[in-house]
């Protein structure tokens, strides 16, 4: 399989699983409407950990523009293969999202806010401050890789294996959503945020409202910054 299937592939596993929670919980109708903070990160965790095992073996399973940076500036890609990560992730995104939509569209049809059906496609901020709003993005990112380059690093053997690595990033991204999700909902990863926002806009989703492309900018610039800096104190404290 190549990188970009691959990455389609399991970047829209990703968004079917982590975006189906947000709905599950918060549209009207659904079995586990109002099951809370919890149940929508502990979602989104074993969705990381579902598609990192899917097709970790085929691209490395980064599903995440952030995670391609970072690894590209610890030399593991070039810039051609980077390329080709972004395009997988951003498409599988948007596949993601359509798949939410089709699977939940009753549910859309049935809640009268906007703002809830929003939330299920993109993140946004419990108070809306850009300059803080991005401090978070990137301290979140930042953690992101520095917990996915240090899992998998050589060195850690008998944790960073092919056997519990995606067991374990699935566990990291519930930390980072459990300790540091709260201020702006945890997008660290670009394509996860802004593939479903453009979902939102253009899908025919009953009753929708705008998509706030006023903060559309922020999951996807903090998380770049964040994942360089991760890479960046990885490279200067890891060994070798």
């Amino acid at each position: 399989m190549s990188i970009i299937g691959a990455e389609i592939i399991g970047t829209a596993i990703l968004i079917l699983l982590g975006d189906g929670v947000v709905a599950a919980v918060l549209l009207n109708h659904s079995k586990a409407q109002n099951s809370g903070w919890i149940v929508i990160t502990f979602g989104w965790g074993m969705a990381v950990m579902v598609a990192v095992y899917c097709v970790g073996q085929f691209s490395g399973a980064h599903l995440n523009p952030a995670v391609t940076v970072g690894i590209w500036i610890t030399g593991g890609i070039d810039g051609g293969d980077a390329i080709k990560y972004f395009i997988g992730e951003f498409v599988g995104a948007m596949l993601g999202a359509a798949l939410v939509f089709l699977a939940y569209y009753q549910h859309f049809a049935a809640t009268e806010d906007p703002g809830l059906k929003l939330a299920v496609f993109s993140t946004g901020p419990a108070i809306r401050n850009p300059a803080w709003n991005l401090v978070t993005e990137i301290l979140g990112t930042m953690i992101l890789l520095v917990g996915v380059l240090g899992i998998t690093d050589p060195g850690n053997k008998g944790v960073g294996t092919a056997q519990l690595g995606g067991l374990l990033v699935g566990l990291l991204v519930l930390a980072i959503g459990l300790s540091l999700g709260g201020p702006t909902g945890y997008a660290i990863n670009p394509a996860r945020d802004l593939g479903p926002r453009i979902m939102h806009a253009i899908l025919p989703i009953p009753g929708k409202g705008p998509s706030d492309w006023g903060y559309a900018w922020i999951p996807v610039v903090g998380p770049l910054i964040g994942g360089a800096i991760g890479a960046i104190i990885y490279n200067v404290a890891w060994p070798g």
